[in-house]
């Protein structure tokens, strides 16, 4: 009896208390894993890029000017549904910078995509007001109302003070309405907003005209049923919401431009050869164009004979107008085989030129890298936009 004691005694202190249990702090979420999976980019997209990088360009996009190509190529890299750049991922601040990216760009149902679902808004304030004014604009206004309920930082805020005025507003709360209202006023008036929200809380009379300049003054305007078609200076997402109900029949696909003929290898050579040929002409106001065309085409893919390249290097073709260490780290990041880095750094280039004409030098850095990264319907797009400045479709 004795010994079945000590065993008993020693297999219950060898055994872990029946109340004890080993807490495991839950990894942060990777903001980037929401998104679409429908924009042609990999799954993989950020593998590899640098989260510094990240960090810098994505709050820069939207905020200044960007071709087509860059605005169909940034969009297009935001909206993915991919784990995001390494520590850069799980950040609530980079993820509000997409999302604001997404509304800049104005792609507001892909912000929602990358929105709808993120995780614990209501403790960082600059990703829960993405996640609510993307919810305004695409008409959620109830998920809009979680997130400022369940604000926890900077609640006293203008803007958390305006939309909980707003949703109190909304649920016949009046007396709250006019006193969160009357806090907001207080910290800086604007007629606009307090006629409008002012309006739903009484719920009577003129409203007035609508107004458009956010997602709160969309949601407002629109819930006021005033004639927001007819409302100037939407932003670039409201704007996209307001020209889903007037979408016209897309139009017929253009025949292949020069870029998608130098991309396929069929007929490159014959193609490449008259480049060099009217690149050597003796005119100057043809000459220049086809020598910068020419940078274009070996980017995407061309291959010269030895003696192509001899021809090539006696062409003189301006620098272009990015900052030399921009298009360095592009191509460092295609040597690495960073998709999402090129990506982002190709979009940098293009604000970095702050609106100027970007140069052959430029857009061939910018070709060359994305078809080394398999990006290569986005190295075709600006290929395209190059060979068009160049007057040579």
């Amino acid at each position: 009896m004795r010994k079945l004691v000590l065993i008993l005694t020693a297999t219950l202190l060898a055994t872990p208390a029946l109340g004890q249990v080993e807490v495991v702090p839950l990894a942060a979420p990777d903001y980037f894993s929401q998104g679409l999976r429908d924009t042609g980019l990999p799954a993989d997209l950020w593998a590899g890029t640098s989260p510094a990088l990240a960090r810098e360009v994505i709050p820069s996009i939207g905020r200044k000017p960007l071709t087509p190509a860059a605005r169909d190529l940034a969009w297009r890299t935001l909206a993915t549904a991919a784990v995001g750049p390494d520590g850069a991922g799980r950040e609530p601040e980079v993820a509000a910078a997409r999302i604001q990216a997404l509304l800049a760009l104005g792609r507001p149902r892909e912000a929602w995509a990358a929105a709808d679902r993120a995780a614990s808004p209501s403790a960082n304030p600059a990703l829960a007001e993405a996640v609510a004014e993307t919810a305004l604009i695409v008409g959620e206004d109830d998920r809009a109302c979680r997130v400022a309920d369940a604000l926890t930082v900077g609640r006293g805020e203008l803007y958390w003070l305006r939309l909980r005025a707003y949703c109190q507003a909304i649920v016949g709360d009046r007396d709250a309405a006019q006193l969160t209202l009357t806090l907001a006023s207080e910290k800086q008036r604007d007629p606009t907003v307090s006629r409008l929200i002012g309006a739903v809380i009484v719920g009577v009379g003129d409203p007035g005209a609508a107004s458009l300049r956010n997602g709160l003054e969309y949601s407002l305007s629109r819930r006021l049923a005033l004639d927001v078609a007819a409302a100037r200076g939407a932003p670039p997402a409201v704007a996209a919401i307001l020209a889903e109900s007037s979408a016209v029949a897309a139009e017929p696909s253009p025949a292949p431009g020069l870029a998608v003929r130098f991309a396929r290898p069929e007929g490159r050579d014959a193609e490449f050869d008259a480049l060099l040929l009217q690149g050597a002409a003796s005119d100057p106001k043809v000459a220049p164009r086809y020598q910068a065309a020419a940078l274009i085409a070996v980017a995407l893919g061309a291959s010269p004979t030895p003696e192509q390249r001899a021809t090539l290097s006696r062409f003189e073709v301006l620098p272009g107008v990015v900052p030399p260490g921009r298009l360095a780290a592009l191509d460092l990041a295609a040597s690495a085989g960073a998709r999402g880095e090129v990506a982002l750094q190709a979009v940098a280039v293009v604000g970095d030129a702050d609106g100027k004409p970007l140069r052959a030098a430029d857009y061939a850095a910018i070709v060359s890298a994305l078809r080394r990264v398999g990006l290569t319907e986005a190295a075709i797009a600006f290929a395209e936009e190059a060979f068009a400045a160049l007057q040579l479709g």
